[in-house]
């Protein structure tokens, strides 16, 4: 029977737009791309095997000809949706309407070959009314915006594929460089730079406690006329006054003298202020502010967001995730407004319906903001959903309905108080205050800050009814002291900002680049701070150094406005990728070039100001080496290897020197262990610092060691506290279920231990209040008794049950990098178009078997895997081949590089 065949690309969309669409229409997913250049060796089909250019993928000789291939997972696809076609009369490609759901389509449409008509059907949201236009607006496929996206990647995999070798041979292996990942990477690592630089400055000040008819709080602003000094007239480089500031800068003792001065002072209201004003709703959410946003308000990550966001827009929730426009349709403004009516009243309508216009630089206007889905939006908490989907929901409703609210009325009030200092003279005070006179669209919204210290906009601030004249009562006054702050580290939300602002990439990819960023070592995710790592800035050094451009924000921005230009049909793809590439001020001849005169020593070397050494980037981290004169006499090299918890910005001349000087007097000694007669020794590790019961021996070929505790001071650290660490694990005592619990410390930090018998053990990790060493039975059990949590403290979504002949449950997680499945040590992610709702026990089973037996997980194997696996297959599985008929792997030097090499730039392409 003929039908209609409609491609999207998931299974999620499959089945949302497959209840809109009539009864002879047949959907199908392509789980994403379907074809890719090539990403490992053994993708490169045998035809181009000894081509020059066959691991690039991309022939640069031949019009950059790329080499695009069938990934190994997606041939069943493809075979899937190649029978799905031979019953179609018709074939409409339904993939996501921006530049990268053209490709797919584009793609497609060259593997099938489809002999049937063939059109593109868009739409940014999925309900019946939008699927229905889409319907009767198909068009042809926009060959500009596939080029756009072709040449985006492969330039990605120019830069990639061409620096990233040059970084194995300079600094490390196994390093990547990106087109959008390095400029980024600069970005942090020069704000580290400026952390390190940063003096501090020291300032004094006094807050009074005063009331008149109710309790206020004043600062000091001027003494005897002169402006008090405060945190931003400091110079950032010398801790100093700023050149040619004409401020006061209060001392300690001047503040104490002032402080009792005015203590028995006459206070005075010397002015009063109201000042009316009003604030605007922010513009409804693009790709990168709903970033920024769930970051700052619900703590999610890129990945997390739009990992959400995704799931979101599939169902039919949201309109499509990735888009640069604050436009709003007619239909969305009118929804809107009629929530506003609905849930405030018509006096927080805004007057007139709202539009927005787009400041960020290259924006795409091709798409609607972020916003509910659908002719009405559904009220968060009419839509069915939890946890994590309901917070994102709820905030792209919130911004959107507030977008059509009224303005928010303000008046400002400052309050000016004179009093006498005494000898320094009058005291100026001032206190501030807001009082919100109408809340307008505050109401439903009020926008985050990157400043965690920021009071929010719609937060009220009252003060007494002042009059000039009035006499407050002084009922106390604080002299403080303040230490000016070195800039903050780049949260995700506040590196989003920076890229979108400065023009670097496009918001849809900077996800993946952040977790790029993080997965290869350049920085670290700590407390929503992103700090560089010492490799970030060896590379960063090395590329500013010999290759400027390419971690020039505005040379970066410029190929972007480009890559924009080539998608409008305004500039040609394959010139410039010719003037990038080829002749004398190419990327491949600058690579060539540049490669002899990179030293290879002074590339892993970091040298930073202030160090009695310096730090070098080896092949296990990064370590400190500096010259010292041996007992002989003779200059000698010292060696001694960083925790990996020690940063840029945290290494200064004292704890490099007792790193150094442990290593060269050996380990310090705490004092003796009088169980054992043991020296405890104090020493420094890759991973931190470390306690340890007697020195390696013949005898002792493993004394026993501890890792110190997160937050603990190493120079804090006395014996009673390393004699309780080297005696964990403790017994507890009996769990009321039977079975011993024991507290310890392990490599994820203090826990509390079950063991149930026959081996099986139940853990829980102790949270932030409870000590390793005091916890007891009872607190354990109550530990114990909470639902188990996955990678990064989380708890499970669903227990999938115990398989036959295991011993161990399966849960399914959601984690940074997606949903995955574990039992016991073992984690295995799920595949793409799988979901908490389809994913089986069965399913899970064989992904578990699968990662176990990859060789990419060093735990044991998953208990009851191998079983369940091997059971239902074994009556069907076939003989194996004798070994001498089996293909041999592949063992020349050569050939484990060229693989290697392929695997370890594939996250370059970014």
């Amino acid at each position: 029977m003929a039908h209609t065949l409609v491609i999207v690309e998931s299974p999620t969309k499959a089945r949302t737009i497959r209840g809109f669409l009539p009864k002879d229409f047949k959907v199908e997913a392509s789980m994403g791309h379907v074809r890719d250049l090539p990403n490992n060796a053994s993708e490169i089909p045998a035809a181009h095997k000894g081509e020059k250019w066959a691991n690039l993928g991309v022939n640069t000789a031949n019009n950059f000809e790329p080499l695009y291939v069938v990934p190994k997972d997606k041939k069943k696809v493809v075979k899937e949706l190649k029978d799905a076609l031979k019953g179609a009369d018709q074939l409409l490609l339904a993939t996501d309407e921006d530049r990268e759901g053209e490709s797919i389509s584009w793609h497609l449409l060259q593997l099938l070959n489809p002999k049937v008509p063939v059109k593109r059907m868009v739409f940014h949201e999925i309900t019946k009314e939008a699927i229905g236009r889409a319907l009767e607006q198909t068009r042809e496929l926009d060959m500009e915006l596939v080029h756009a996206q072709e040449t985006r990647r492969i330039l990605d995999r120019l830069v990639g594929y061409t620096l990233s070798p040059l970084l194995w041979k300079k600094v490390a292996w196994g390093l990547s460089a990106g087109r959008v990942q390095s400029v980024a990477v600069r970005l942090i690592v020069q704000r580290e730079r400026a952390r390190r630089a940063f003096r501090s400055g020291s300032y004094w000040d006094l807050k009074a406690q005063l009331d008149q008819g109710g309790a206020f709080e004043a600062k000091l602003s001027h003494l005897k006329g002169e402006r008090i000094a405060g945190g931003s007239d400091f110079d950032e480089a010398t801790g100093g006054l700023k050149a040619g500031s004409k401020v006061r800068l209060l001392s300690e003792a001047e503040a104490r003298q002032l402080r009792e001065a005015v203590l028995a002072g006459s206070w005075r209201v010397a002015a009063v202020e109201e000042k009316p004003t009003t604030r605007k709703p922010v513009a409804p959410f693009t790709t990168s502010t709903l970033q920024q946003e769930a970051n700052r308000k619900l703590r999610l990550s890129a990945r997390e967001t739009m990992r959400t966001a995704q799931g979101l827009y599939e169902r039919g929730f949201i309109t499509y995730m990735r888009t640069d426009s604050v436009h709003l349709s007619d239909q969305a403004i009118n929804a809107a407004r009629s929530c506003v009516s609905a849930k405030y009243g018509k006096d927080y309508l805004s007057p007139a319906p709202r539009q927005f216009s787009t400041k960020a630089r290259n924006a795409q206007e091709a798409h609607e903001a972020i916003r509910p889905a659908g002719e009405s939006f559904r009220d968060p908490g009419a839509t069915g959903l939890d946890g994590r989907d309901l917070a994102l929901y709820e905030l792209i409703w919130k911004r959107t309905v507030a977008s059509q609210m009224a303005d928010a009325r303000l008046t400002m009030l400052s309050v000016d108080l004179e009093v006498d200092g005494g000898s320094l003279g009058t005291a100026s005070f001032r206190s501030s205050g807001k009082r919100i006179d109408f809340a307008g669209f505050f109401r439903a919204y009020v926008e985050g800050s990157d400043d965690p210290d920021a009071a929010l906009e719609g937060q009220e601030v009252l003060l007494p009814d002042l009059k000039q004249g009035d006499k407050p009562a002084c009922k106390g006054v604080d002299a403080l002291g303040h230490q000016t702050q070195p800039p903050a580290r780049y949260s995700e939300a506040a590196l989003v900002k920076m890229l979108e602002k400065e023009g670097i990439g496009r918001p849809s990819t900077y996800a993946s680049i952040i977790g790029t960023i993080v997965d290869r070592g350049y920085a670290t995710l700590q407390n929503n701070a992103l700090t560089p790592s010492f490799t970030a800035f060896a590379v960063t050094a090395l590329l500013e150094e010999h290759f400027p451009d390419l971690v020039d924000t505005s040379f970066t921005a410029r190929m972007e406005n480009t890559l924009d230009e080539i998608s409008h049909g305004q500039v040609q793809w394959l010139p410039y990728l010719e003037s990038f590439f080829k002749g004398e001020k190419g990327l491949e001849n600058q690579v060539a070039q540049r490669e002899g005169d990179i030293d290879p020593g002074a590339s892993r070397t970091v040298e930073l100001e202030g160090l009695p050494c310096v730090v070098r980037i080896g092949r296990f981290g990064a370590y400190l080496e500096t010259k010292r004169v041996a007992d002989d006499g003779t200059e000698e090299l010292l060696k001694a290897t960083l925790p990996q918890e020690i940063t840029p910005s945290d290494l200064d001349a004292e704890r490099a020197e007792l790193i150094l000087r442990q290593k060269a007097d050996g380990p310090e000694s705490l004092g003796e262990d009088p169980e054992t007669g043991d020296l405890v020794y104090l020493l420094f590790g890759q991973y931190g610092p470390y306690v340890q019961r007697g020195q390696v021996s013949d005898e002792n070929p493993k004394p026993k060691r501890a890792s110190l505790p997160k937050g603990v001071k190493p120079e804090e650290f006395s014996l009673e506290d390393a004699l309780g660490l080297l005696r964990l694990p403790r017994q507890l005592g009996e769990h009321p279920d039977g079975g011993k619990v024991e507290a310890g410390l392990g490599r994820f930090g203090p826990y509390v231990v079950h063991h149930k018998g026959k081996g099986e053990k139940d853990y829980r990790s102790l949270k932030a209040e409870d000590d390793v060493l005091m916890v007891g039975l009872s607190r354990a059990v109550e530990l114990l008794a909470q639902p188990k949590k996955g990678r990064g403290g989380r708890t499970a979504l669903k227990d999938l049950g115990t398989p036959e002949g295991g011993d161990e449950a399966i849960q399914l997680f959601d984690g940074p990098y997606g949903l995955y499945v574990k039992q016991g040590k073992v984690n295995a992610s799920l595949p793409e178009g799988a979901t908490a709702d389809t994913i089986t026990l069965e399913q899970a089973v064989e992904l578990l078997a699968a990662k176990a037996t990859s060789g990419k997980t060093k735990g044991r194997k998953p208990a009851g895997t191998k079983a369940a696996v091997t059971k239902a297959a074994a009556a069907k599985k076939p003989a194996a081949k004798p070994a001498a008929a089996r293909k041999a792997p592949a063992t020349t030097k050569t050939g484990r590089l060229r693989a290697s090499a392929v695997r370890v730039i594939k996250a370059a392409d970014s």
